[in-house]
């Protein structure tokens, strides 16, 4: 998710400026058009997609791992609370030692 939010604040810092230059060369009418054209096109579509991506990635792990029966497994982050780290499908922080059911088998 840091991804995520950090290419979302460069394209942010990249296309203020350039709005700010080329506001001149718009109507007023549609200066804020183009502004909230800009703004959806550039930053927050291109975020969403991008969570999207990631969400369908991580539903695999969430849902097939060992991990996703475990209590200290947090489904919303796809993290191990007890060791802070990603999990994947290849990898299992604990390697399975300190596995322990939540009580949703």
């Amino acid at each position: 998710m840091g991804e995520i939010v950090f290419w979302t604040i460069i394209r942010l810092i990249i296309i203020i400026p350039i709005l700010w230059l080329s506001i001149d060369f718009f109507d007023e009418n549609i200066r804020w058009l183009v502004i909230s054209s800009a703004l959806f096109l550039f930053i927050i579509y291109p975020a969403f997609i991008k969570h999207k991506k990631v969400q369908e990635q991580n539903k695999k792990i969430a849902e097939e791992t060992l991990c996703s029966t475990c209590k200290h497994f947090n489904a919303e982050s796809v993290l191990c609370l007890k060791y802070d780290k990603h999990p994947t499908e290849d990898f299992i922080p604990c390697e399975g030692i300190d596995w322990e059911p939540h009580g949703k088998i």
